[in-house]
């Protein structure tokens, strides 16, 4: 295990332009008043509903870590939409060491990563080709879900900086226990990942660092006092009493 992170901190160097639209959000207005947020643990989590900022902040995380804002590693310079926000231009990384691997994974750009991959491979070259580091299977002749853990199976090498985006949209909850012991696996080789998730199952990774999102800001929380833990828990104790209350209610 590390002593040192490839990422220990993250803050503003200073507060955005009001006018643009991430200024507004929560976890940047957070940091704006000169808040940090700090990575303790192999694992960190940046957990809360749509809106709070947390995809945004790694987006902007990832870009600043020298990625490709639409996904895969910092040799990825293919763009298929320019929608990433400027935020990196005012964020600050602190890091203890530099990883010898990293990936930056969105489960939207799955496809847009894959077909860059076909791409590179198409050009002449006296090397070996980019698919073989992922499998050796294209990326388009997998399901979402298989695509995206060939990725990390197959190309994620350890000693390694990861950021993932709400991974658990391409898993069904058996993938996402194969993804918990990945995690496992690969942080035991020394690397560190920051993951984007509403997934109360890879959230529960143990000894993980878990920031709350809110329009309070963020704060980071234990597990069992997230909302996901709590609603998904009350749901599975009694569905239909969830079910009838929200049949009422609408």
């Amino acid at each position: 295990m590390q002593q040192k992170r490839y990422l220990e901190s993250v803050f503003l160097r200073e507060a955005p332009p009001r006018g643009e639209y991430y200024s507004a959000l929560p976890a940047i207005r957070y940091l704006s008043e000169g808040q940090r947020l700090f990575f303790p643990a192999d694992v960190s989590f940046f957990v809360g509903e749509y809106g709070t900022g947390k995809s945004t902040l790694l987006e902007a995380i990832a870009v600043a870590a020298g990625f490709n804002a639409e996904g895969g590693t910092r040799n990825f310079h293919f763009s298929t939409a320019a929608t990433h926000s400027g935020l990196h231009e005012y964020l600050n990384l602190s890091r203890g060491a530099y990883p010898r691997d990293g990936f930056f994974l969105r489960a939207e750009s799955v496809y847009n990563v894959a077909t860059e991959i076909d791409r590179m491979d198409a050009e002449p070259s006296f090397g070996a080709p980019v698919l073989a580091s992922y499998g050796g299977v294209s990326l388009h002749e997998q399901s979402h879900g298989e695509s995206f853990l060939a990725i990390m199976q197959h190309r994620f090498g350890g000693q390694g900086l990861y950021l993932l985006d709400e991974p658990e949209a391409a898993l069904s909850p058996t993938r996402q226990l194969a993804l918990l012991t990945l995690l496992h696996e690969l942080a035991a080789q020394g690397s560190q990942f920051i993951i984007a998730t509403h997934s109360p199952i890879l959230m529960a990774y143990p000894g993980a660092c878990i920031y709350q999102f809110s329009q309070q800001g963020v704060a980071r929380t234990a597990y069992r006092d997230t909302e996901h833990y709590r609603l998904t828990r009350r749901f599975l104790n009694d569905p239909d009493s969830m079910l009838r209350i929200l049949f009422e209610e609408e």
